[in-house]
């Protein structure tokens, strides 16, 4: 809608400030990338790194921080100098808060109102309706984010203070706070959290950390909000986000802890509490987070293949988590069970789904499958390993996940710029590139239907 605006004696015609339909990937991704370059060339220089690192292994590490996947190509622990892992949490928090929510505090804080094209992008970015106060939004995912990082720090500290000093145990707290809450699983030490596998204090702190990040911004907005009236009065995606997740837990903690019991490499010699807190664990960071507290390399083929499942489906929308994500997956499988049952229309907690949410969610799947497929097949010819753990690899930069079954560490030149373009496009969202791709052809003719034989 264009408006009249005066300029001496004349008038001049005015378009609103709004964005554009599709210019709002466009943009996430070119913010995405202009943070993401400077910081693989800081990365690159001395102050950051003990021994000094190769642009390519820079841009593997800011990607993976950014992306909040937590692949590395060196251990973290030991190449990165104070600055540098100062550095990396920075990039861990902008990736899991999101530049447009940061982008928009800072504007915030020093009393500059956001554009109405400002904000249609910030919502955009956090997948909300337009409708909504952007500045309360904000104000509650920065407030939680740090509640939930400080409450973190603090539990990790009474574990790791009194062991290694205040100044180092205090900085390994609050290193894994940010690296969990953003669901990024960076971890200082060089085997992750498997010194800590029967730990019930770091275990249940982190696993905390990122299943409260994985949830969601738009879940926490809901239930800080609508907490009081009940269950019933929360909004469908709430709902299904917090039915989905205790069960994907259940199931994944079950599964892992009856395949992998008598593992001799992985659970066996463990106690009973050890076994089924490494089994929580696993099924935990499986959804996005990255930590592990048993070797993944050892897994069995069925454990290794509920873990990819775990990995694609992900955490929730507008959450520091990636994966097709939770409610992705809750409606196409409600969907197919409507078709099966052959039922007009798709009903979740007695609310009709839309049928946009359903296209879109079939869309999503449909198009990280081709993606996915497209990535393993080029890593399959770059590297030489097994097709299981290129699939591992894959989906787990895809979904953001960062856990590695090994290959990752050896990766070749091209296989590490294939896996920066696939951390890349999951932390953007798959159908944020098909967007870009696509030009969007809006029609008012319709034709006549026609049968399709499927199936």
């Amino acid at each position: 809608m264009n408006s009249l605006k005066r300029k001496g004696t004349f008038y001049t015609l005015k378009r609103d400030e709004k964005p554009r339909k599709g210019s709002e990937p466009k943009i996430i991704l070119t913010s995405f990338l202009g943070v993401l370059i400077p910081s693989a060339i800081l990365l690159t220089m001395p102050v950051f790194s003990v021994t000094g690192l190769s642009f390519t292994d820079a841009l593997f590490t800011a990607t993976s921080a950014i992306s909040v996947t937590g692949l590395g190509v060196v251990d973290t622990g030991e190449h990165f100098t104070l600055a540098g892992k100062i550095l990396l949490m920075f990039l861990m928090q902008v990736g899991g808060l999101g530049q447009m929510t940061l982008s928009a505090v800072l504007l915030y804080m020093f009393g500059v109102r956001l554009s109405l094209k400002q904000q249609a992008l910030a919502k955009e970015a956090l997948g909300q309706d337009r409708k909504i106060n952007l500045r309360k939004l904000v104000k509650k995912i920065i407030i939680f984010a740090l509640v939930a990082e400080f409450i973190g720090f603090v539990l990790l500290c009474f574990r790791w203070v009194p062991e290694m000093g205040w100044s180092t145990g205090s900085f390994y707290a609050l290193f894994h706070a940010i690296s969990a809450f953003n669901n990024a699983g960076f971890a200082l030490f060089s085997d992750s959290m498997m010194s800590f596998v029967d730990d019930p204090l770091v275990i249940f702190t982190l696993a905390g950390l990122f299943i409260f990040g994985g949830l969601g911004f738009t879940v926490v907005g809901d239930l800080s909000s609508n907490w009081r009236k009940g269950f019933r009065h929360l909004h469908l995606h709430t709902k299904i986000m917090l039915t989905a997740t205790p069960t994907l837990l259940l199931v994944g903690t079950v599964l892992f802890w009856l395949l992998e019991r008598n593992n001799s490499a992985t659970m066996e010699g463990l106690s009973i509490q050890g076994q089924w807190l490494a089994a929580f664990f696993q099924s935990a960071s499986a959804r996005t987070a990255g930590f592990n507290s048993v070797d993944l390399s050892q897994y069995t083929q069925p454990a290794l293949l509920v873990m990819i499942v775990l990995m694609l489906i992900g955490a929730g929308s507008t959450s520091t988590g990636g994966g097709i994500k939770v409610s992705t997956f809750a409606v196409a499988f409600v969907a197919t069970w409507t078709f099966l049952r052959q039922k007009k229309h798709v009903v979740m907690f007695k609310r009709t789904v839309t049928w946009q949410a359903v296209t879109k969610s079939l869309a999503i799947i449909v198009v990280s499958g081709a993606l996915l497929t497209t990535a393993m097949f080029l890593l399959m010819l770059t590297e030489k390993a097994a097709f299981d753990r290129v699939m591992f690899e894959v989906i787990s930069a895809f979904a953001t996940v960062g856990l590695t079954a090994g290959l990752t560490a050896n990766l070749t030149e091209p296989g590490k710029y294939i896996m920066i373009v696939v951390m890349v496009i999951g932390r953007i969202g798959p159908l944020t590139l098909a967007y870009m791709l696509a030009r969007p052809e809006p029609s008012l003719l319709k034709y006549p239907e026609d049968t399709v034989l499927t199936g």
